[in-house]
């Protein structure tokens, strides 16, 4: 029994072993692949050491040359005379990569403890990642509130090029407080989309995302809005408490506010009313007919109007319609820069209507409510002209519990949609694990976005070709 016990640990060791020069010759080959950026900058360091050493050999008049010529050729016919030159020269081969391979390992090892002693991705696997993000598409995000951060959480599996352009309307919780106290724009759906891009250690995304529970003036605030308000006082300006912020949580992207600008919403009922404030809209008593803002025709930024000029991908939404989505197309330059784009624009539906916002809207209502909107500002031609929808859901105690408080799925009629000349995909955006919340899940609406996104790439190389 002992016998059997330590032979099959001594098999257990072997394995392991073997497992382990496995992956570290799968690494080594992992060098060889193409997008690194590293192979061709050991290739020119290695190019310069052989000019400065032939140029050290000239204006020494050619001696060092000839000295290490006759050293070589002595050391091979001395070496020639021992073995026969079939043993020597594949085994100084042998020799001479593997004093290559294992110096190289070792400097790679020593740089990424140095970068990063903590984490355990190995550095030729982050490069390569890097490189994959890094030749991702241009794409644009417009929206606001969770949606927008559960979008940019997925999208950042697929690219490292990502805009978002948030809105800056909100007038509720711990933003309104700061907003009425400090007098800065509001803070909370910025600092939930650098939480969503953030690539730093999760602890300091923890932190940035904290929200105090207790203590005077400070229950309810999250310490990333106070941290947001902070700079902006410190810095002058909201852009530039953003731009920090990213240094800090490696944000794998740019966030950048629809306007600089103070605004506030008001909306136009179906009952004549009107209301005043991104909190009260959102609990309208009547269909909202308009929207608008105080003040009219706020500026956009120049960053947001550089990403969408360009931009491979626009896209709208998810989000509260008239709270998170229709406040960004109230600034007039965005408006006019996406109707320049010519990248694919996508609008992605919610999947369940919002209680005394969206009540009783199928996706073409959605849709009919955006063209309104844009009607109203003078603009006849659709800005988006494709739809990504949910799936029909099957009836579930979720949603029973849904409908109890006033919400129902968003119906998609892809037909109908079809007719009106519009790009309709459906796609299980919830995802395929069961949730105690109906929203999206963000990898399969990351997904659900890049298919529609290679698609229309692949069709434009279609049209191209003929």
């Amino acid at each position: 029994m002992r016998r059997s016990s330590r032979t099959d640990r001594l098999r257990g060791l072997q394995s392991e072993r073997q497992r382990a020069l496995m992956n570290r010759s799968r690494r080594a080959v992992r060098w060889l692949q193409p997008g690194l950026v590293v192979k061709r900058w050991l290739l020119t360091s290695s190019v310069g050491l052989m000019l400065a050493l032939l140029g050290a050999a000239v204006w020494a008049d050619l001696q060092p040359i000839y000295w290490m010529l006759w050293a070589i050729q002595e050391s091979l016919g001395w070496i020639t005379r021992v073995l026969p030159r079939e043993v020597t020269g594949p085994l100084v081969v042998l020799i001479g990569i593997g004093l290559l391979l294992w110096g190289q390992s070792r400097s790679f090892g020593s740089i990424q403890q140095a970068l990063a002693p903590e984490k355990d991705t190995v550095l030729v696997d982050a490069l390569r990642a890097k490189s994959r993000l890094n030749r991702g598409p241009n794409i644009v995000a417009i929206g606001g509130g969770t949606g927008l951060s559960t979008l940019l959480s997925g999208l950042k599996r697929y690219s490292s090029n990502i805009t978002a352009i948030v809105t800056v309307a909100d007038d509720g919780g711990s933003s309104g407080v700061l907003r009425r106290e400090l007098g800065v724009q509001p803070p909370g759906d910025i600092r939930n989309c650098l939480a969503a891009l953030s690539t730093e250690e999760p602890l300091l995304t923890r932190l940035f995302q904290y929200r105090f529970s207790a203590g005077g003036g400070l229950e309810g605030h999250s310490f990333g809005n106070l941290f947001l308000s902070a700079l902006t006082a410190i810095t002058g300006s909201l852009e530039t408490a953003i731009t920090a912020s990213s240094r800090v949580l490696a944000v794998q992207g740019q966030v950048v506010p629809a306007t600089n600008v103070d605004v506030r919403l008001w909306a136009e009922l179906e009952n004549g009313q009107r209301i005043e404030g991104e909190s009260a809209i959102g609990h309208a008593p009547s269909p909202i007919v308009r929207l608008g803002c105080l003040p009219e025709q706020p500026p956009a930024l120049p960053r947001a109007l550089e990403a969408i000029a360009h931009a491979d991908l626009i896209l709208l939404g998810p989000g509260s319609l008239y709270t998170s989505l229709l406040p960004n197309l109230l600034v007039p330059e965005l408006v006019t820069a996406i109707q320049r784009s010519r990248a694919p624009r996508l609008y992605i539906c919610n999947l369940m209507t919002q209680p005394g916002e969206t009540d009783g809207l199928d996706v073409s209502g959605h849709l009919r409510a955006i063209e309104a909107q844009l009607a109203s500002l003078g603009v006849s031609k659709r800005l988006f002209t494709a739809v990504l929808a949910q799936e029909d859901l099957p009836e579930s105690p979720l949603i029973t519990h849904y409908r109890s408080r006033g919400a129902e799925p968003v119906l998609c009629n892809r037909r109908a949609l079809q007719t009106e000349g519009y790009e309709v995909m459906e796609a299980p955006l919830q995802g395929s694990r069961p949730t105690a919340t109906l929203r999206h899940d963000p990898r399969s609406l990351a997904l659900g976005v890049m298919r529609f996104y290679r698609k229309q790439k692949s069709d434009k190389q279609a049209g191209q070709g003929q």
